[in-house]
C-alpha cells in the first residue's frame, strides 16, 4: 500500500535506549530501584524530580533560549530524546509512565479506534464511557512497580488526581494536587523534605496550552515559556541536597498556517471506503471498510498519494509497524493502528471536517508527526550543587557590578 516519497520516512524513535519512555524507568533506577534499568546513564541521586513540560520541543527550547536563561545554563549537556510516535500527549506520556513503547501500553494516538465497540474514543480528556482505562492499559507503571520500594509522588493539577489518563498510564503513588504553579512548587519541596529517598513528577501543560492556541511563534508563547523558566529556578532553589532535577517533554509543536489546515473529508475519494478515521491533524489512522478488497485499497492509497504525497509520508499500518514506528506491537493493540497512516511533513494538518469540531480548525499550533521539531524532546539535568552555585555567582555578579 505504501509508494515511494520524494524523502524517506524517519527512522523510528530508539524505544528502549533514548525515548520519553526512558525517563522514569532511568530515574527509578538512578534511586536504585530493583527492576529498572539507567538506559540514560543518570548519576545516583537520594531523590528525584522529573519536570515534564508539555510541548517544549528541544528545537523550540534552543530557539528561543534567550527567553529561558536557566534553562539555557543547562543546554550545553542536553540529552536529545525522542518523543513516542505519534508524537502526542497520550502516547508519549503513557510510555513515560509505563516504560513501554505504543505499541504495548496501547495509547497509539489522541484518537484511538476501540475495536471492541467499533467507535473511536479519545486518549486525553474525553475518554469514552465504555473505556475501562486499567483494561485499555493493564502493564504496570513505573509509578506503581517503584512505590513497592520508595515514596513516589506526582504533583499536578486537582483534576488530574484521578483522570482516565491518570488511571491507564500514570497511576501508583501519591497525588498532590494544587491549583497554582506557585502552590504545587511549595507542595513539591514540603513532601521532597519529609522524605529523605523519594521519586517525584511534576507535570506543566501551559506551554502546550499556548501553541495550539496563538503558536510557537507567539509572544503568547514566549511569555509562558519565560514563566516556565522562572518557575523551574524556583522549583530547584527550593530542592532538599542530593536532589536530582530533570527537565523533558513529551514532543514539540509546528505552527500550521490557515493555508494549511484542510478538511479532507471534502475530497470524497478520500475517505471512499474508509470507515473510521481517528489520530490527530499531522498523524491520521485511516480504518478502512473490513470487506474492501485489495484493489480497492490500493487505489484509495494513491489517491492519497496523489493529494498529499508531496507533503506527508503516507505508510500502510504493516508498513509503520515493520519499522518500529510503535516498537514492539502486541496483538490487542495492533487493530487500533490504522489500515492507512498519513504522517505530515510539511506544515499542514489535516481534519475529517465531519467529526471535528469548528474550534479545531482555529488552532495554530499542531504536533503528532516525526519532523524534528516535533519529535525530539530534551533532558536536562539540573543538580541541587549547581543551582546553589548558579545562585551564588548571580549575587556575586550583582555585588560586583555597583553603579558608576
Amino acid at each position: 500500500m505504501s509508494t515511494p516519497h520524494r524523502e524517506p520516512p524517519p527512522a523510528a524513535p530508539a524505544y528502549g535506549v533514548s525515548t520519553v519512555a526512558e525517563v522514569m524507568t532511568s530515574s527509578a533506577a538512578a534511586l536504585g530501584v530493583p527492576g529498572f534499568t539507567n538506559a540514560l546513564g543518570l548519576p545516583g541521586a537520594r531523590r528525584v524530580v522529573v519536570v515534564m513540560v508539555d510541548g517544549l520541543g528541544l528545537l523550540l527550547l534552543t530557539k528561543h533560549a534567550a527567553h529561558a536563561p536557566f534553562l539555557r545554563q543547562h543546554l550545553d549537556s542536553v540529552q536529545k530524546l525522542t518523543a513516542a510516535f505519534p508524537s502526542t500527549t497520550a502516547a508519549s506520556l503513557a510510555s513515560f509512565g509505563t516504560g513501554l513503547p505504543p505499541g504495548r501500553h496501547g495509547l497509539v494516538g489522541y484518537d484511538v479506534l476501540d475495536p471492541a465497540q467499533d467507535r473511536v474514543v479519545n486518549m486525553l480528556g474525553r475518554w469514552d464511557s465504555g473505556v475501562d482505562p486499567l483494561g485499555w492499559q493493564p502493564h504496570p507503571t513505573v509509578f506503581e512497580r517503584a512505590a513497592e520500594h520508595l515514596p513516589v509522588i506526582t504533583v499536578g493539577e486537582p483534576r488530574f488526581a484521578d483522570s482516565p489518563m491518570t488511571r491507564a498510564a500514570l497511576r501508583g503513588g501519591r497525588f498532590v494536587g494544587a491549583a497554582t504553579i506557585h502552590a504545587r512548587i511549595d507542595a513539591a519541596a514540603e513532601h521532597l523534605a519529609a522524605d529523605p529517598r523519594a521519586l517525584m513528577y511534576f507535570y506543566l501543560n501551559d506551554l502546550d496550552k499556548a501553541g495550539h492556541r496563538y503558536g510557537v511563534a507567539s509572544t503568547e508563547w514566549i511569555r509562558v515559556l519565560e514563566d516556565l523558566d522562572a518557575a523551574v529556578r524556583l522549583l530547584a532553589r527550593r530542592l532538599p541536597p542530593d536532589t536530582l532535577l530533570l527537565l523533558s517533554a513529551d514532543h514539540g509543536m509546528v505552527d500550521v498556517p490557515v493555508s494549511g489546515r484542510i478538511d479532507y473529508s471534502e475530497q470524497a475519494g478520500l475517505i471512499e471506503g474508509v470507515a473510521h478515521t481517528a489520530g490527530e491533524p499531522r498523524m491520521l489512522h485511516l480504518h478502512l471498510e473490513p470487506d474492501l478488497d485489495d484493489a480497492a485499497r490500493a487505489a484509495l492509497a494513491t489517491r492519497w498519494h496523489e493529494a498529499f504525497g508531496s507533503r506527508a509520508w503516507i505508510l500502510s499500518r504493516d508498513d509503520a509497524v515493520r519499522r518500529g514506528y510503535f516498537g514492539d506491537v502486541s496483538e490487542t493493540v495492533l487493530p487500533r493502528i490504522g489500515d492507512l497512516l498519513v504522517l505530515a511533513r510539511e506544515p499542514v494538518a489535516l481534519f475529517d471536517g465531519r467529526r471535528t469540531e469548528p474550534a479545531a480548525f482555529a488552532m495554530i499550533g499542531h504536533h503528532g508527526s516525526l519532523t524534528r521539531v516535533e519529535r525530539e524532546i530534551p533532558l536536562l539535568r539540573i543538580g541541587s550543587e549547581s543551582v546553589q552555585s548558579s545562585s551564588r555567582r548571580s549575587r556575586t555578579g550583582r555585588r560586583g557590578g555597583g553603579r558608576g
